[in-house]
């Protein structure tokens, strides 16, 4: 299993200044600290950013400032974007995203279902465009764990061109 913040699958850097990336600010949180003084007030800000179009990142920002750490969201979001393989509107196969305590269940659904997920794995969903897709988070429902569990579950994806490269077949031979 990757450590924090680590890439599972060795994958090339997207650029994001080439793609027409949408934000969204999926958790924003404000937190005091107790100094002498009174309290000082610091936000987080979880984002998610994509194409819709198979490219998808998040990001934590901190600051003093909401829209400061909003942009820092961004920033750290464009920075570790990830390719998602689709068949269609939807994804190849089943899989469970892993994160810390956070654990989601992605299914591959048929046309026209339409994404039914929870508000923090719908914003990574639909932000990496994908339209059809049933989704369970299983333990922890804290925003940074789901959104992390649900683009680990995205990156560890195969489309059948990998799974039969990695087999020594071809994906005709796969498919049946």
């Amino acid at each position: 299993m990757a450590e924090k913040g680590e890439r599972t699958k060795k994958q090339p850097r997207i650029e994001a200044a080439t793609l027409d990336i949408q934000e969204k600010l999926v958790h924003l949180n404000r937190v005091a600290k107790t100094v002498k003084g009174g309290r000082t007030m610091r936000f987080s800000a979880l984002m998610v950013v994509g194409d819709g179009n198979g490219h998808v990142g998040y990001g934590m920002g901190k600051a003093a400032e909401v829209p400061d750490a909003i942009r820092k969201g961004i920033d750290a979001a464009k920075k570790n974007m990830i390719t998602v393989p689709m068949v269609n509107t939807s994804i190849p196969h089943e899989i469970i995203g892993e994160y810390g305590a956070g654990r989601v269940l992605l299914k591959p659904a048929a046309q026209g279902t339409g994404v039914i997920a929870g508000g923090p794995a719908r914003a990574v969903l639909e932000a990496a465009g994908i339209r059809d897709i049933r989704t369970k988070c299983l333990r922890s429902n804290n925003p940074k764990n789901v959104v992390a569990a649900t683009i680990e579950g995205l990156a560890s994806l195969k489309s059948v061109e990998e799974v039969a490269q990695l087999r020594g077949k071809k994906p005709e031979d796969i498919l049946g």
